[in-house]
């Protein structure tokens, strides 16, 4: 194990010409642990090195104001994002939703931005799936209850951070140590790139930060359903925020969770829901919209559904 001192330390230990699937790169970075040990134990990842960045003073760990916006640390916990009473409230909902207490204290914020997916077939090690450089996305024809029902194929995983959609509808950034990425364009589907991998990071790059900005009158909600009432990731999710005019929506961000790849921005439903008074006509309206695009497997149909009552619950909450 590594333990760099500085940024410049880390990124050179990173191996920079890693053209392995993502389960299989020589180098992996450390940081609070909570996805990395567990792949490790499992033997999904058995890295040569591994980068301990804990120690790197330039990642940081704090959830500052900055302007009119925050900037929030690489390793800022998710603790402390879900007890911070001044972000959006769709970031702090989003965070306290995250598993329990303690993987909260320990978890940070790049790290839950860049976990692997939590697919059955994945998480199996004697499973080599499209995932882990194998042929076939096995949850297409197998148990795939909590697979992907939007913007699935070849790979049917869905995205397993709670934060994404919170970040997306506040059109955050991800500054990493050589440029600033556009948290819409940070996530990718793996219909549009390498199947093994869930964002567009090198395999040298580290997030520093992620930055928004917080314009006058929006306010945010997150949603989440989930199998247990605790300690468990999204079956379905909702980032909503939106800037009201009066009564009316001036401007929305509808960003699903626990149902694509990818947090899944829902640009058409926000169209229809801007000029248009909150009521049960157009939450109706909206989850129609949002979920008109589905296309459920054999065992994740009820997410249609599930999702659209989310979507529902969203918009009551900032009525």
């Amino acid at each position: 194990m590594l333990l760099p001192a500085t940024l410049e330390e880390a990124v050179t230990a990173l191996d920079k010409e890693s053209t392995e699937p993502a389960n299989e790169q020589k180098t992996r970075i450390l940081a609070g642990g909570q996805d990395l040990l567990p792949e490790l134990k499992d033997h999904l990842a058995e890295p040569e090195t591994v980068v301990n960045v804990k120690g790197v003073a330039e990642l940081g760990t704090d959830v500052r104001r900055s302007g009119d916006g925050f900037e929030i640390g690489a390793l800022a916990t998710i603790a402390a994002l879900a007890r911070n009473a001044d972000v959006p409230a769709v970031l702090s909902e989003a965070a306290a939703s995250i598993a329990s207490p303690q993987v909260r204290t320990l978890a940070t914020v790049a790290g839950n931005l860049c976990q692997r997916p939590r697919c059955w077939y994945y998480r199996s090690e004697h499973t080599v799936c499209l995932k882990k450089g194998g042929d076939e996305c096995f949850a297409y024809a197998g148990l795939n209850k909590y697979n992907a029902i939007l913007g699935g194929g070849p790979s049917y995983i869905v995205h397993p951070s709670d934060l994404a959609p919170a970040l997306v509808a506040l059109d955050a950034e991800v500054v990493t140590d050589r440029r600033t990425i556009a948290i819409g364009d940070f996530f990718t589907l793996p219909s549009e790139s390498d199947p093994t991998r869930e964002n567009v990071l090198g395999p040298d790059e580290i997030i520093r930060e992620v930055a928004f900005t917080v314009a006058p009158g929006w306010r945010s909600v997150y949603v989440k359903f989930k199998e247990r009432e605790s300690f468990d990731f999204a079956l379905s999710a909702v980032a909503l925020a939106l800037r009201l005019d009066g009564d009316e929506i001036a401007e929305a961000r509808l960003v699903l969770g626990g149902v694509a790849p990818t947090p899944w921005r829902c640009r058409s439903t926000e169209e229809l829901l801007r000029g248009r008074k909150i009521d049960d006509a157009l939450a109706h309206e909206a989850g129609e919209d949002a979920l008109g695009g589905a296309e459920p497997l054999e065992f994740n149909g009820y997410k249609i559904p599930l999702t659209k009552a989310l979507i529902a619950k969203a918009l009551r909450k900032l009525s």
